[in-house]
């Protein structure tokens, strides 16, 4: 295992399937101290779909940047449930408002929000997510606890 610095990309699997390590802020603006460093990801492919994993991202900006760099996506797969910490006056993950705003920068063609349950410094949960998502019909995958889905 080694880490994937913003930018690079590696192949894995040997079916062309690249991985590549794109930015993510776990927090507001100079709160990097505090909460540690954080990666997202976009899986992409000569005839695959480009899929985007936010990781523990709180920025719009950040995916700003991401967008500018990588287009549209087919699928995002949002960290979200707003997790926040004592340790800082803000957000750790997307909110589910902020995971609409993400979906509409990437031009995502389907949503999977995460990570938004289960765990206690989450302050929105899934009534949340299914709220901020309405109208999004086909396009919003919520899964199940333990279910798996596959796209096309």
């Amino acid at each position: 295992m080694r880490a994937l610095p913003n930018w690079t990309s590696v192949e894995v699997g040997g079916g062309g399937l690249r991985v590549t390590g794109v930015p993510a802020q776990h927090g507001p603006d100079g709160t990097e101290h505090l909460v540690g460093e954080v990666t997202g990801f976009v899986l992409s492919g000569e005839g695959l779909p480009t899929v985007y994993v936010s990781g523990d991202n709180a920025s719009l900006d950040v995916v700003r940047a991401v967008a500018e760099r990588v287009g549209r996506v087919d699928v995002a797969l949002l960290f979200a449930g707003g997790a926040r910490t004592p340790l800082v006056d803000g957000y750790l993950t997307l909110t589910s408002e902020d995971a609409v705003a993400v979906a509409e920068i990437l031009g995502a063609r389907y949503v999977v929000p995460l990570h938004f349950e289960h765990w206690a410094h989450f302050t929105q949960g899934r009534e949340s997510v299914e709220r901020a998502f309405a109208g999004y019909g086909e396009r919003l995958r919520l899964l199940a606890p333990g279910e798996r889905t596959s796209i096309r």
